[in-house]
């Protein structure tokens, strides 16, 4: 995976993990919410220690349910958080999760490596030609509808929720190459607008996403997929979604999104250690 980072180019040989920080008071897991920038900093200096690549730092909920705000309002929760980040850990890669162009441009003014982006562009027509402009990597995920409807969708994809995913991606993938942006990491989506039977499906057949030429991104990280089947709470989830990790590890993920880093990357060590190989 060869990443050109806002002038900084990524070189990396193994699976990376990306930590993740929620600018927000309503993401589904507590622990992930930050309520000032110094706890913001003080998160992002335990991630990176523990083995973080990337820091995702988002402004905006986006578990089922939840509404839009503004590119204002998001701005003022993630920029002082970006700005703060860059100036304790320069060398830091932080990825801006955004739905909108305004946000994703002065997010990499302030020093954002990375844009991760739920709707794949559909709710700003700004931010494709914005990207191209931008030249960072863009995560691209599927998700039908918007947060507050998106469970609606699960009956939309027919036999196959595999092949819908993988045809949407591979349809906006088109979409960014012919606009000019070229370093783009897929998600699949996992637990955005999907059945439990349909995450499950997704992941168990994530292999298939690599021929799509590009890096494989997982976010499940303590997802309701996880604990709801379990009978268990977000809190009780990180056991079962670090066995799901090094599953997805072994079906070709290059990056976890995670809320906890050290967890995640003893799951990159031995899965390492399953392949053959010296752990990193």
């Amino acid at each position: 995976m060869t990443l050109n980072c806002n002038g900084r180019l990524l070189v990396a040989d193994r699976p990376l993990i990306m930590g993740i920080l929620n600018a927000t008071p309503d993401s589904f897991h507590a622990a992930s919410r930050v309520a000032s920038v110094q706890q913001a900093v003080d998160q992002a200096g335990s991630m990176l220690t523990a083995g973080a690549t990337f820091l995702d730092v988002g402004g905006m909920s986006s578990r089922p349910g939840a509404k839009l705000i503004s590119a204002t309002e998001e701005m003022e929760r993630v920029l002082p958080v970006i700005e703060g980040i860059m100036s304790a850990f320069p060398a830091a890669y932080v990825s801006c999760d955004t739905v909108y162009a305004k946000t994703a441009r002065a997010a990499v003014a302030a020093g954002a490596a990375m844009i991760n982006d739920i709707s794949a562009g559909k709710f700003d027509p700004e931010l494709f030609p914005t990207l191209a402009s931008l030249k960072v990597p863009y995560v691209l995920m599927h998700m039908p509808g918007k947060p507050e409807d998106m469970q609606r969708f699960t009956e939309s994809y027919g036999e196959d929720v595999v092949t819908a995913v993988w045809d949407f991606l591979a349809e906006q993938l088109g979409v960014l190459r012919a606009g000019g942006v070229h370093d783009v990491l897929v998600d699949p989506g996992w637990g955005f607008g999907k059945s439990v039977a349909q995450n499950y499906a997704l992941l168990r057949n994530l292999s298939a996403f690599k021929q799509l030429g590009v890096p494989i991104l997982v976010g499940v990280s303590r997802k309701s997929s996880i604990w709801r089947p379990l009978g268990i709470t977000p809190a009780e989830s990180l056991a079962a979604t670090t066995a799901l990790h090094l599953f997805a590890l072994q079906q070709g993920a290059d990056v976890l999104r995670v809320h906890d880093v050290t967890e995640a990357v003893q799951a990159v060590h031995l899965w390492e250690l399953l392949a053959g190989e010296q752990p990193g």
